[in-house]
């Protein structure tokens, strides 16, 4: 039995050492990519491209999900060929991520006008036709997308987006270039370094205990409650945007604070969603619903929410009348933040 164990630890130890190698090294790759423009160049040559057109991602219809095709850069260099560009449009494309055997991954946009590219963009429906898929806002697909596809997308989006708002300098207003891999702008007069950002935002799930408290936003979809959520105040530590937003919106203080997880939400412009729970007093319940940023708010039992959690589609049944709300979809942080209250009520708090 001590042999039997032994050697099993060592395997555990050794498979675990070699995930690890594999992370390390893939990082590592990345971030000589994105640092070294020879070496990205290099990656291009054998990567693969994932394409936009005005920020929305060449998808295809595979019976019920979208799925990202890749092309590579002879495809690509072909099909602006045919299209009369050059392939100067390429400096364009940013860097989002690679495989496990370096097989570097990218994004171009072909229907936003760049500072540094001559050609015009491209027309939509004829790349569309040549490629056989379609661009589809990323708000329309991305629940229907595989997470692998649906992470790359959101984060290629995000990086398009930041580049064609940041083409110059806003301290002397001259063009900015961007480098190889897209991890950075440089204003050339001033040298000054601009870096992707994202903006942080706290989506808090509130109990009493045995309750959860679910908003709606009158921009959410009809039916829909969730988790409250704002954006952190310069200044603010996480803790102190938390007990904010909650006091804010529906005047309750909290007692006890627990984070969660995080996620990349590139939705309005590029947000890291960190996730808490937020506990108040059972005695403290009664909501102040402050009506100029919420449309409606209530407290949920565990029951309650655990059925609607069990609806194969709960927003089809509830405008059917079946349930009295849904829930955000599972690839939101907000849906894996109520499931977890539901599954896991309790939690450990993070340290004062």
């Amino acid at each position: 039995m001590s042999l039997y164990c032994g050697t099993a630890c060592r395997r555990k130890i050794f498979w675990c050492y070699r995930l690890l190698s594999t992370y390390v090294t893939k990082t590592r790759y990345l971030c000589e990519l994105k640092e070294d423009d020879d070496a990205c160049k290099k990656a291009q040559q054998t990567g693969a491209f994932y394409l936009f057109h005005n920020l929305a991602p060449l998808l295809q219809k595979s019976e019920h999900q979208y799925l990202a095709p890749q092309h590579s850069l002879l495809e690509l260099e072909r099909l602006l060929s045919k299209f009369g560009q050059d392939s100067q449009i390429l400096e364009d494309s940013v860097l989002i991520g690679c495989s496990e055997e370096q097989e570097a991954w990218f994004a171009l946009d072909l229907g936003l006008n760049s500072s540094s590219s001559i050609n015009a963009s491209l027309q939509k429906a004829e790349i569309e036709t040549a490629l056989q898929g379609s661009f589809i806002k990323l708000t329309k697909a991305l629940f229907e997308l595989n997470v692998k596809d649906a992470s790359l997308l959101s984060t290629a989006q995000a990086l398009l987006r930041w580049h064609d708002a940041h083409q110059f300098c806003s301290r002397s207003g001259k063009p900015t270039k961007k480098n190889v891999s897209g991890s950075k702008r440089v204003c050339p007069s001033n040298n000054i370094i601009y870096y992707p950002q994202v903006a942080p935002v706290v989506i808090t799930l509130v109990s009493d205990g045995t309750r959860c408290l679910l908003v709606r936003q009158s921009s959410f979809p009809k039916g829909m409650y969730s988790a409250l959520a704002g954006f952190c105040d310069i200044g603010e530590s996480l803790e102190e945007t938390v007990r904010r937003e909650i006091a804010e919106e529906v005047g309750l203080e909290v007692d006890r604070l627990h984070y969660s997880a995080s996620q990349h939400w590139p939705f309005p412009n590029s947000t890291l969603m960190i996730a808490c729970h937020a506990t108040v007093k059972p005695g403290q319940t009664e909501l102040q619903v402050n009506l100029r940023e919420l449309e409606a708010a209530a407290w949920f039992s565990r029951d309650e929410v655990a059925t609607v959690l069990r609806r194969n589609n709960p927003s089809n049944q509830q405008q059917s009348g079946a349930v009295p709300f849904w829930l955000p979809p599972k690839l939101a942080i907000a849906h894996q933040l109520i499931k977890e209250w539901v599954e896991k009520p309790t939690c450990s708090p993070l340290p004062a």
